[in-house]
């Protein structure tokens, strides 16, 4: 007997699956396993009191990414039943950007972004990138020890942001504290929006001021005629979404590196690309879990499920991928894509190729500069930070020969 879609909205729903416990960032697979177990469409809580329609299946998360006239973008109706303090509404609160407009004004903002990051040259991000390790290298290489989180892959996103959009490397735990307290979701939420939202209006006040050779200023001088505001909000979206998640996926891919030895030793060799190793992550523990969110214009039915107006609806990229069958990557192109990690349809990561290159080339950076990485901690013994949205690791401890920053490594010119 089929169930007609107005008769669903009576259906008992399952017992939420509470992905702002700490449990979650411990072991994922449980809770993806248990939202899978309702179907393609799951019920979730982002936050306590604050629920979600998960999505875990491919199938249905395409029908989301590329059915525009039923799901948006826009969290407004969303935002008027959560309370004020809510510890996701940091990172899904609606503001004037890309990432929260639909139809002609997301294709003028997408339009400037696509615009200025187009003109960020390939061996100029490259050079940056070296700089970066370069001098990360020269503060760890003598002591021997570091953890690949904290010494390199926060500290080198945030030098090579703050260099983009024009800020001075001393503003890197700015930038740090304030996007890592708002990913997280937690009590912390709040503090870190508003610290983060603080660090992009001092540097919009500034570029005003005085432009620079920099993604903000090139923004504000963008044909698109973007207001204050809205420049303030394209970055806010930018340099958040291309700080976090960057670290996190070099962090993770480093990881996952290092836990396998085999794969470590052809990695240095040259024998294996380092895109392998990202594309792994990508498919299975991509860095941003659980941030493809978007809500019905009017309530349908979808794949079994009644989905209500002003209730998220989550593609998680992190299930689709930790529950997918782990195949052998030999042998993926680069450009794989299957694990819907870069999104898809018009919202589609604008910026993948940037992404891809900063990870790689920071990853063979490094390893040219400290080929005898030996990680102290097994892997299955690291930690997670907590938070619905995201997949980041709290350390990555190692230990190496120790290297004098004036000792230049084979095969390294700067």
């Amino acid at each position: 007997m089929t169930t007609r879609p107005a008769d669903r909205r009576n259906v008992a729903r399952p017992m939420a699956v509470r992905l702002w416990e700490d449990g979650f960032a411990a072991d994922p697979h449980r809770y993806y396993q248990a939202l899978q177990t309702q179907g393609p469409v799951g019920w979730a809580e982002l936050a306590p009191g604050v629920p979600a329609y998960v999505i875990t299946d491919r199938r249905a998360a395409l029908d989301v990414l590329h059915d525009e006239e039923t799901f948006s973008h826009d969290p407004r109706a969303w935002e008027s039943t959560v309370p004020d303090d809510s510890p996701v509404l940091g990172m899904m609160r609606w503001r004037p950007n890309a990432l929260f407009a639909d139809g002609a004004a997301h294709v003028r903002y997408r339009t400037t972004l696509i615009d200025v990051f187009d003109l960020v040259e390939p061996h100029d991000l490259r050079g940056r990138v070296h700089r970066a390790v370069r001098l990360l290298v020269g503060r760890i290489g003598p002591r021997g020890e570091a953890d690949l989180v904290g010494d390199f892959a926060e500290p080198l996103m945030a030098l090579v942001f703050n260099d983009l959009f024009g800020l001075p490397e001393s503003q890197g735990d700015r930038l740090h504290s304030g996007v890592g307290k708002m990913m997280e979701g937690g009590d912390r939420a709040t503090v870190g929006e508003a610290e983060y939202a603080q660090y992009v209006l001092d540097l919009i006040a500034a570029k005003t001021e005085r432009r620079g050779d920099d993604l903000p200023s090139r923004l504000l001088d963008h044909p698109a005629g973007l207001t204050r505001e809205e420049v303030t909000w394209q970055v806010f979206l930018t340099l958040g979404a291309g700080y976090g998640p960057t670290a996190n996926l070099l962090s993770n891919t480093l990881s996952r590196i290092l836990g396998n030895p085999l794969y470590y030793s052809t990695l240095t060799d040259g024998a294996r690309p380092v895109m392998d190793a990202v594309v792994e992550v990508l498919h299975h523990e991509t860095p941003l879990a659980n941030y493809g969110i978007y809500y019905v214009r009017r309530p349908v039915a979808f794949h079994g499920v009644w989905l209500r107006e002003a209730v998220p609806v989550v593609v998680s990229y992190g299930a689709l991928g930790i529950l997918a069958e782990r195949a052998d990557t030999e042998g993926r192109h680069p450009n794989d894509a299957s694990h819907l990690s870069w999104g898809a349809g018009a919202h589609a990561c604008p910026v993948k190729q940037h992404t891809l290159l900063l990870v790689t080339e920071a990853i063979e950076r490094l390893t040219q500069w400290l080929p005898d990485l030996d990680p102290v901690v097994p892997r299955d013994r690291l930690t997670w930070r907590p938070g619905p949205f995201h997949r980041s690791l709290t350390a990555l401890p190692v230990r190496f020969s120790p290297r004098s920053p004036a000792a230049e490594p084979s095969g390294v010119r700067s």
